[in-house]
C-alpha cells in the first residue's frame, strides 16, 4: 500500500510498528521491559555494531497489540522505546515472551542473527556530511565490485572505507557492494539473505553502511547495493509466516520464487519496493544492482521490475540526486533498458555476460559449459563491440534454441556493463580461481584494456587492478547440517558440464572463506604495482578521451585475423583502438601519420608504429578524415 512505511519507525510519540500480515487474526509487537536489554544506544542509529550480548525472544516480555488497518497492515505505537531496542511480532495466539515470536520481515537490523529479535533503527540520527552530493551520472560510472567480508582482513564496512581513497585515486566512480543484507551465520556471499532491509551485523550494521556511504561521497565515489529480490535464503526466512510472499507456480534455481503476480502480490511488492526506496532515501545509496531479474516471473501488465525502477527513480528525483538502477539478466532483452513509455522496463543499464564470455574464449580458448556458444572467440568479441549482445537471436547450443534480441539504435553503449571478471564468473568455477590464473602478463594487460577502452560501462572485481591471486570460491555459514550437505552437492552438480579437474572447495569450511580474502601485501610487489599503474593509466585515458567511454556513441568496428579495431571520430581525425587477440604481431590499419597514444606493451617506443604486438592493445590518433 503506497504511503505505508513498514517496520519500526521511531518518533517523538514513540516507536511506530507496522507489519503486513493479511491472514492474521491478531498481531502483537513484543519488546523489552526497558528497551535496553540488548544494549540500546542513546545516540547513533542503533546499538554499537560489536557483538551484542546474547538475546532471545524470551527476553521480550512486554506485549502491545497492534490494530488492523486497510490491506492487512497492522500498526501501533510503543512509547519510550529507544534506538537499538529489541522487538518481534507474535501472530494470532502467541504471547509476549513466547517462542512463537518472529523477527520483522522489514527489519533494518538483526544484531542477534537471523533467528533472533530485530532491533529498532533510527536513521534520522546519523549526521550526514554529503549535503552537496548529487550522485554519479550513468555515463560516468566505473564500477568496483567488492565483497565486504573478503575485501579486507577485518571484513567490515569500516575497514573497506579505509580503501576508498585508493579507489578514488585509481579512477573508480562507483563502488558496488555485494549483498549486505542479513544472512545466516557470519560469512557468506550474501545471495541467500533473508531480511532484504537489514544490514548484516558482522559487517557493521546500518551505522556502518551509512558511514561507508558518507565517506565514499566525500571522495567523489557513489555506492551501489547488490539487491536480491528473486528469492530468499533457506535459513532464517520467516516471510512466509506473515503472508503469501512465495508462490509454487514458479521456481528459481535457488529456491521458491517470490510472489510478484499472484493473489496477495501487492503486499509482497510493497515490502521490496519500500526496502529499495529507503536504501536511497535513508542511506543515500547511488544505485541498485538487481540480481537475476530473468528469474523473476511476472506476467502482469505492470511488472514488479517496472514498478521498482520507477519508484526508485522517483525517490531519487525527490532527493535531488541521480540513482543508477542496473539489471543483472541472462535474457539479452533490450526491453530492460528501454524507457517505460516505449514499452520498456526503464533500467539504466544491464550486465552483459556476452562480452565476458567472448573475451574469455578469445584469451583462453576455453569452450566448456556455457562458453560453447562463444567458440568464435575474437570474432564474437568484435560482435560484442559492434552490437553489444553477441547472442541477439542466433542459435545457442547451451540452450538448444535461439537466444536474445538485437539492441535498438537508441540504446547507448554505457547502458551495458562489461567486465573481464566478476564474483559470478570467478566464483562459479570449480576452484574459484581468477581469470589471471589462466593468462600471461601480456594477456592480463590486454584483458584490462579490452574492458576499460570499450565504449561500455566497465566493472572491476576487487583486487583485479593489481593482479590479486586469491580465489573467490562460494562459501556459506549455515547452521543446518542437512542444508550444508545439500549446498555441497548442489555446487558439485553445477560443474558437470565443464570437464574441469580438481576438487570443489567445501563451501562450509572456514578455510574456503579465508582463501578468498585479499592479500594487501601483494600491491607492494613490483609486478603488481606495474599492473595497478596500467589500470590507472587506462582509466585516465578514458577520462582524457571521452569517446573511449562511449561519449560519441558506438564505434566503427573491424575484425580480421584476430585483430579488432575500434574507431572513434574526434576533432581533426580518429582515435583508433587496436586489440591483438593473438600470439603473433599484427599490422594495424592506420596511416603513416598516425601517432601512438597508448600501448599495453611496455617495449613499444615513442615513435610511430603500425604494428600491434602479440596479446596487446594500442591506441593511435590518426589525423584527417
Amino acid at each position: 500500500m503506497s504511503g505505508v512505511v513498514l517496520g519500526a519507525v521511531p518518533g517523538d510519540a514513540g516507536c511506530r510498528f507496522t507489519v503486513w500480515a493479511p491472514g492474521a487474526s491478531r498481531v502483537t509487537v513484543v519488546t523489552e521491559s526497558t528497551g535496553g536489554g540488548g544494549g540500546a544506544a542513546a545516540t547513533g542509529l542503533t546499538a554499537p555494531s560489536a557483538p551484542p550480548a546474547p538475546l532471545t525472544f524470551d527476553a521480550l516480555t512486554v506485549g502491545t497489540p497492534l490494530e488492523l488497518g486497510d490491506g492487512g497492515y497492522w500498526s501501533g505505537v510503543v512509547p519510550g522505546l529507544p534506538a537499538g531496542a529489541a522487538y518481534g511480532f507474535v501472530l494470532d495466539g502467541g504471547t509476549a515472551g513466547s517462542a512463537g515470536a518472529l523477527p520483522d520481515p522489514a527489519s533494518r537490523h538483526q544484531p542477534w542473527g537471523v533467528h533472533g529479535p530485530s532491533a529498532v533503527v533510527d536513521t534520522g540520527r546519523f549526521r550526514w556530511t554529503d549535503h552537496g552530493w548529487r550522485g554519479v551520472e550513468p555515463a560516468d560510472v566505473v564500477y568496483y565490485e567488492l565483497h565486504v567480508g573478503a575485501f579486507t582482513p577485518a571484513g567490515t564496512l569500516a575497514a573497506a572505507a579505509s580503501e576508498l581513497p585508493r579507489l578514488a585515486a585509481l579512477g573508480v566512480t562507483m563502488v558496488e557492494l555485494m549483498p549486505v543484507n542479513a544472512f545466516s551465520g557470519v560469512r557468506g556471499w550474501g545471495y541467500d539473505g533473508v531480511f532484504p532491509s537489514a544490514v548484516h551485523h558482522p559487517y557493521g550494521g546500518p551505522e556502518g553502511l551509512a558511514a561507508f556511504v558518507d565517506a565514499a561521497h566525500g571522495l567523489g565515489i557513489g555506492v551501489t547495493l547488490d539487491v536480491v529480490y528473486n528469492h530468499l535464503g533457506p535459513e532464517g526466512n520467516v516471510l512466509g509466516r506473515f503472508g503469501p510472499y512465495f508462490t509454487d507456480r514458479y521456481q528459481t534455481p535457488w529456491g521458491p520464487a517470490v510472489n510478484f503476480s499472484e493473489a496477495g502480490s501487492d503486499g509482497v511488492r510493497h515490502l521490496f519496493i519500500d526496502s529499495a526506496t529507503r536504501w536511497v532515501s535513508e542511506f543515500h545509496v547511488d544505485g541498485l544492482r538487481v540480481d537475476a531479474v530473468h528469474a523473476i516471473v511476472d506476467p502482469t501488465a505492470l511488472t514488479f521490475t517496472e514498478e521498482l525502477v520507477a519508484s526508485v527513480h522517483a525517490t531519487a528525483a525527490a532527493a535531488g540526486r541521480t540513482v543508477v538502477v542496473t539489471a543483472e539478466s541472462a535474457d539479452n532483452d533490450p526491453r530492460l533498458v528501454r524507457p517505460a513509455e516505449t514499452g520498456g522496463i526503464g533500467f539504466d543499464a544491464v550486465w552483459n555476460d556476452d562480452f565476458h564470455h567472448a573475451l574469455r574464449v578469445a584469451l583462453t580458448a576455453d569452450t566448456g559449459g556455457y562458453y560453447t556458444d562463444f567458440s568464435a572467440g575474437a570474432a564474437d568479441l568484435a560482435e560484442a563491440y559492434r552490437h553489444g549482445f553477441v547472442q541477439r537471436g542466433r542459435w545457442s547450443d547451451g540452450r538448444g534454441r535461439r537466444h536474445g534480441r538485437p539492441l535498438p539504435s537508441d540504446v547507448a553503449p554505457h547502458q551495458l556493463v562489461v567486465f573481464n571478471q566478476n564474483h559470478d564468473q570467478v566464483g562459479n568455477r570449480q576452484e574459484g580461481e581468477r581469470l589471471d590464473a589462466h593468462l600471461t602478463a601480456g594477456q592480463r594487460r590486454l584483458a584490462a584494456a579490452a574492458t576499460l577502452l570499450s565504449p561500455f560501462t566497465p566493472l572491476l572485481f576487487m583486487g583485479e587492478e593489481y593482479g590479486e591471486t586469491a580465489p573467490f570460491p562460494y562459501f556459506v555459514d549455515h547452521g543446518d547440517p542437512e542444508l550444508l550437505e545439500a549446498v555441497r552437492q548442489g555446487r558439485a552438480a553445477e560443474f558437470e558440464g565443464f570437464e574441469w579437474e580438481g576438487e570443489t572447495p567445501d563451501p562450509a569450511a572456514e578455510a574456503t572463506f579465508a582463501s578468498a580474502q585479499l592479500d594487501p601485501e601483494l600491491r607492494a610487489l613490483p609486478a603488481h604495482r606495474e599492473l595497478e599503474a596500467l589500470y590507472f593509466e587506462l582509466l585516465t585515458l578514458r577520462r582524457q578521451w571521452p569517446v573511449l567511454a562511449g561519449a560519441a556513441g558506438w564505434p566503427d568496428v573491424a575484425h580480421a585475423d584476430r585483430l579488432i579495431t575500434l574507431s572513434y571520430g574526434v576533432d581533426d581525425g580518429h582515435l583508433v583502438v587496436a586489440l591483438n587477440v593473438s600470439p603473433d604481431p599484427r599490422p594495424a590499419p592506420v596511416g603513416p601519420a598516425a601517432e601512438p597514444v597508448f600501448t599495453t606493451e611496455p617495449g613499444l617506443g615513442p615513435g610511430p608504429s603500425a604494428t600491434v604486438a602479440p596479446w596487446s592493445a594500442t591506441v593511435w590518433f590518426a589525423p584527417g578524415a
